[in-house]
């Protein structure tokens, strides 16, 4: 048996939450995609950037009602 080899049942479970959750996929993605940058290929002059954009958004959500 192959290592991701999943019955059909399984198959079509996992087709239906994916579809019933897609914004929850797009933001796990984005989320990886943010992290893996971050991570591997980031310069000092992107994680300053990233800093002054990341204290925005704290602020941002802080003042939210």
């Amino acid at each position: 048996m192959a290592k991701n080899e999943y019955t059909e049942a399984r198959a079509r479970a996992n087709k239906k939450w994916d579809d019933k959750n897609k914004d929850r996929i797009r933001y796990i993605n984005a989320r990886s995609a943010a992290r893996s940058f971050i991570r591997n290929k980031s310069t000092l002059d992107d994680l300053q950037e990233l800093k002054a954009l990341i204290a925005q958004r704290e602020t941002d959500l802080k003042t939210q009602p």
